[in-house]
């Protein structure tokens, strides 16, 4: 019985000697936040929904809100787009790139810059054919979909990366 347990305790052990943690919710240098967003923005529910998960954050949304907030979160642009990438012989669209980007920067109620203005880029390629047209459709809204989520998470640790209020913040770049 004993070797049992030790041959079932031996991966866990490993595992917590190797500093391995599950992914818990960011902290953050600042308590409250306010977003600023531009009108319909497909990042912004996803944002706020990932914002307000921390019990220790509050979210502000409305401009009467702003002055009391310690940060703005100034979402300056969204942008998607489809280009194509690759063509056969005949001429016909073989590959799309799916590109998402966000410009954005991190202020203080008086205007000092925490995280100066930053472009974050995520792209995807997807191969295209007419037969599958439909499907392909399908698999473009769920890459879409996965950028999307995978820009907050960005964003998300680039907002955690601020270490206090005051103006460079952001640590150094390795």
């Amino acid at each position: 019985m004993q070797r049992r347990m030790l041959v079932l305790s031996a991966p866990l052990a490993l595992l917590v000697g190797c500093g391995f943690a599950l992914r818990q919710a960011p902290s953050f240098a600042f308590r409250s936040i306010y977003l600023q967003m531009p009108e319909g923005s497909s990042l912004g529910p996803l944002l706020t929904r990932a914002l307000q998960f921390n019990p220790e954050l509050k979210v502000l949304t409305t401009a009467a809100q702003r002055a009391g907030a310690d940060v703005i979160l100034d979402l300056r642009s969204e942008q998607r787009e489809k280009v194509v990438a690759g063509l056969n012989a005949a001429g016909q669209v073989r590959e799309f790139v799916l590109r998402l980007r966000l410009r954005f920067r991190l202020i203080t109620p008086a205007g000092r810059e925490l995280i100066p203005e930053t472009e974050l880029l995520l792209q995807r390629e997807i191969g295209f054919a007419e037969t599958a047209a439909l499907a392909k459709e399908e698999e473009e809204a769920l890459l879409v979909r996965d950028m999307r989520s995978d820009m907050v998470q960005q964003l998300m640790r680039r907002l955690a990366a601020v270490t206090s209020l005051s103006a460079g913040a952001m640590p150094p770049e390795r």
